[in-house]
Formats: C-alpha cells, sequence, structure tokens
C-alpha cells in the first residue's frame, strides 16, 4: 500500500491511484472526494484522509457515492519498451574533407560526393592528412576519382 504524505496536490493523488489527472479530475465528485483548498493561498490539496479514502475507493472499485468503478489494469513495469525510431548516422565530414570537395568541383568533377572523397581519402592515406599536403591529398583525391570514370572502366 502507497504510503500519505501530510497533504498531496491533485497531479500527485492522481499518480498514486495509478490515473491520469484529466482522468481524475473527471471523476472527483462521483469516485472520488473533492479535495480540500488551502485558506492561504486557494490551492486545492488532499489531506491523510482523503488520501486513505481515495486509495480505498482504488483498490476496492467502489466510488464514494457507492456505484460500482472499472479501472483499467495498471501498465506492467517490466513491458518490453517502445519502438524506437532509427536515427541515421551520417559519417562524420572533417572540415579538410569539405575542402577537398570544393578543390574538386573547381577542378571540374562536379559529380563527386562526400562519402566518395572521405572513402578516398581513408584508402589513399590511412594514417591521416594534415594541413601541409592538402594539394597532394587533392591531386591524390581527383585521380582516383578519375580513373574511376573513366569511360573505359565502366563495367569492370
Amino acid at each position: 500500500m502507497e504510503t500519505t504524505k501530510a497533504a498531496v496536490s491533485i497531479a500527485e493523488m492522481a499518480r498514486m491511484v495509478g490515473l491520469s489527472r484529466a482522468r481524475f479530475n473527471q471523476l472527483t465528485g462521483s469516485t472520488f472526494p473533492w479535495p480540500r483548498y488551502s485558506l492561504s493561498n486557494h490551492r486545492p490539496f488532499y489531506d491523510e484522509l482523503l488520501q486513505n479514502l481515495c486509495l480505498d475507493v482504488r483498490r476496492r472499485n467502489c466510488g464514494i457515492d457507492g456505484k460500482p468503478v472499472l479501472f483499467y489494469a495498471k501498465r506492467i513495469s517490466n513491458s518490453p519498451p517502445a519502438r524506437q525510431s532509427r536515427k541515421v548516422t551520417l559519417p562524420k565530414v572533417e572540415a579538410g574533407h569539405a575542402d577537398i570537395l570544393d578543390g574538386l568541383r573547381s577542378l571540374g568533377l562536379t559529380t563527386a560526393t562526400m562519402p566518395q572523397v572521405v572513402a578516398v581519402v581513408k584508402e589513399q592515406f590511412p594514417g591521416g592528412v594534415n594541413d601541409g599536403n592538402r594539394g597532394q591529398v587533392l591531386r591524390a583525391v581527383f585521380l582516383k576519382l578519375k580513373r574511376q570514370d573513366r569511360a573505359d572502366n565502366v563495367g569492370r
């Protein structure tokens, strides 16, 4: 059984009986008792007596008006998690690779894509590239991609 506090809000009382706040508000007055109101700030609250009464209504499935009430079963916590959407992971683009792609386009190789550039850079420079040899990297990538696109190389 749930432990009671000195006073709880409507939302917390709804959580204690396993209902949404909207459904709890719908049942207030007929199934559950009305809350008390604080004189100082006019906020509704449930004291210990009303909390016990609400918990008893939930346990017995019988409202304060004497009518039977059917509640949905509480959700089982070990149910499978909700299906999550798959995240599409894009390859990380290094700042230098964007420069290489721009350089290829300025050299007239407009069909080159970023995944192609990344693959060629990894193949040609497995140790990585540094800022000192950008011209050599651009040349190597350009020649590799140009060789792949030759007319006599199609279909191999």
